[in-house]
């Protein structure tokens, strides 16, 4: 039974860092198309033919803010598969994490000046939301590796 277990833990860890490598490359992949990419969608949507480049630039910061924050995660990840996760590394990414969730959200208050819709609203909601749950993870992880620290001098 333990065995089964472990093989669905391994199963899912497999699948999730293969899933984040798929979101950081093809990530890249969007964010470096996005000039091509918005002048096509600006064909069937004329607002964004007509604020083309500052679209772009909305859009390529908040790529670039998507992929530094699925980089932390893929830091945190590898401290996941060395079964080492309460260290301070994870402590620094997770309040970085909180740093761009609250940054994209940000960014997306300042495209909803150039173009509001109400699935913007919820992206917004949706950031600020995990940057707190970041940050607050963060007390978490530095409580538990303070712990980790006290028990690893304890003899």
């Amino acid at each position: 039974m333990e065995e089964k277990q472990q093989r669905k833990k391994k199963n899912l860890t497999m699948w999730t860092k293969y899933l984040l490598d798929f979101m950081f490359y093809s990530g890249i992949l969007v964010t470096a198309t996005l000039p091509f990419t918005i002048r096509q969608i600006g064909k069937a949507i004329p607002h964004m033919a007509e604020h083309y480049w500052v679209t772009v630039a909305i859009y390529f910061v908040l790529g670039v803010a998507a992929l530094a924050l699925i980089r932390e995660l893929l830091r945190i990840f590898r401290t996941v598969l060395r079964e080492d996760c309460f260290v301070q590394e994870n402590v620094d990414s997770l309040g970085r994490m909180g740093n761009w969730s609250f940054f994209i959200a940000g960014m997306s208050v300042a495209r909803c000046i150039v173009y509001m819709t109400v699935a913007m609203a919820v992206v917004i909601l949706v950031f600020v939301i995990a940057g707190l749950f970041s940050k607050v993870l963060a007390c978490v992880f530095r409580e538990a590796v303070r712990y980790k620290l006290e028990n690893d001098l304890t003899i």
